[in-house]
C-alpha cells in the first residue's frame, strides 16, 4: 500500500463526514469514518464515495454544543455524551497547538480505563484515524482524530468489580475459557454490567514487546474465533476483534511505557464482549479455499455493511487462512446494507 491509496478521496470523504455527529438515535454509531478509512487503506478509495452515499441515511447533523472543555473541567465532562461537540472541540483546539502524538499520549492513559464505552466504537474509530495519520498528516486526518478522541471522550466507560479466574496459556484458550455473563440481556451497556468473572490472561505482562505479541495474538485468535462463534450475535462478536486490533495499531504513536495497561485492558474488552454474546456451541470453520485476500474484500465491499468491512479490514491484519474465513462468515451471517 502507498501513501496515494488512501490520499484524496479518503480525505474528501472525512471531511464530509466531519459536519456529522458520532452517533445517531442517541446511542448508534456513525461507522462511516472507520469505513471510509478502511476502504482506502485497501486500496478501494474508488469506492469510498459511493459507499458513503448509500450510508448517508444513518447520519445525523454534528451534535449542539454544551459549554467548552477546558484543561479545568474536563473531569466532570468525562464520560457525558451529551458533552460529544465539546470534546471534539477541545481536542481541536489541542491538535492546533501540538503534534498530535503529543495529545495522543498526554490523554492515551486518562482515556484507556473508559475503552468499554460507546460499544468500543470511540477506540475503533481512534485506531483507523492513527493509521491514516500515520500515511499523511493532513487537515482532514487530524480533525478524525479530533472527532475520535472526543467521541472516545464523551463515551468514557470504566468497568470495575471483575473477578479474575484462572487462566491460559494462549489468546484462543483463554477466550474459550470465558464464562457466559450470567443474566446478560438488552443493550451493550446492560449486557457489560452483568459480566463479573473473567480469565487471567495479560496480567503477568510487564515488557512492552511481549505486550505487542500477547496483542497481536489476542487479535488472531478473537479473528479466528468469529469464523466458529460469530453466530452468536454477528454484528456484536465483531468487536473482540476489532477493539483490540485498534489498539494494536495504536501502539507505535504511544510511549512503550502504555503498551502493557493497553495491552490488559484490550484482553478485557475482547473477553467481555465474548462473555456477553458467545453462543453455546460452536460450528467448525470452512477454508475459503482459493479465494484471495483481494476477493474477500470485494465480497465485503459487496456486501457493504460496516461492521463486515470493517472485520474484513482486520482479518486482512492477520492475514491467514482461518481469519479470511471469518470474513466471509460475517458476509454470511449479516444484514447487506440497504442499496
Amino acid at each position: 500500500m502507498t501513501a496515494n491509496d488512501t490520499t484524496g478521496r479518503l480525505d474528501e470523504a472525512l471531511a464530509r463526514l466531519h459536519t456529522t455527529g458520532p452517533e445517531r438515535l442517541g446511542r448508534l454509531t456513525n461507522h462511516a469514518p472507520m469505513v471510509v478509512e478502511a476502504l482506502a487503506a485497501r486500496g478501494r478509495a474508488g469506492a469510498v464515495h459511493r459507499w458513503l452515499d448509500l450510508y448517508r441515511p444513518k447520519l445525523e447533523d454534528f451534535p449542539r454544543r454544551v459549554t467548552p472543555v477546558t484543561d479545568g473541567n474536563w473531569r466532570e465532562a468525562l464520560g457525558d455524551p451529551r458533552r460529544a461537540a465539546d470534546w471534539i472541540d477541545h481536542f481541536s483546539r489541542a491538535l492546533a497547538e501540538r503534534p498530535w502524538r503529543a495529545v495522543l499520549a498526554e490523554w492515551w492513559p486518562r482515556l484507556l480505563p473508559g475503552l468499554y464505552g460507546g460499544s468500543t466504537h470511540p477506540v475503533i474509530r481512534l485506531g483507523h484515524a492513527v493509521r491514516a495519520l500515520g500515511q499523511e498528516e493532513n487537515e482532514p486526518r487530524l480533525t478524525e482524530l479530533a472527532h475520535a478522541l472526543g467521541y472516545w471522550a464523551a463515551r468514557h466507560h470504566p468497568v470495575e468489580g471483575i473477578v479474575t479466574l484462572p487462566g491460559a496459556d494462549s489468546a484462543a484458550a483463554a477466550l474459550d475459557a470465558v464464562p457466559p455473563a450470567e443474566g446478560a440481556e438488552g443493550g451493550f451497556p446492560t449486557r457489560l454490567a452483568a459480566v463479573r468473572r473473567l480469565p487471567g490472561w495479560a496480567g503477568d505482562v510487564s515488557d512492552p514487546d511481549t505486550a505487542r505479541a500477547r496483542l497481536t495474538e489476542l487479535v488472531r485468535a478473537a479473528t479466528h474465533r468469529y469464523a466458529t462463534h460469530g453466530h452468536g450475535e454477528e454484528t456484536m462478536l465483531v468487536h473482540a476483534a476489532t477493539a483490540p486490533n485498534a489498539v494494536l495499531r495504536t501502539l507505535d504513536a504511544l510511549p512503550r511505557a502504555m503498551w502493557v495497561p493497553s495491552l490488559r485492558v484490550a484482553w478485557t474488552a475482547s473477553a467481555a464482549v465474548t462473555a456477553m454474546y458467545a453462543p453455546a456451541e460452536a460450528v467448525p470453520w470452512r477454508s475459503p479455499g482459493s479465494v484471495t485476500a483481494e476477493d474477500v474484500v470485494e465480497r465485503a465491499l459487496a456486501h457493504g455493511d460496516e461492521h463486515v468491512i470493517k472485520l474484513t479490514d482486520t482479518a486482512l491484519d492477520v492475514g491467514d487462512e482461518q481469519a479470511l474465513a471469518a470474513a466471509l462468515r460475517a458476509v454470511e451471517l449479516s444484514e447487506p446494507l440497504a442499496r
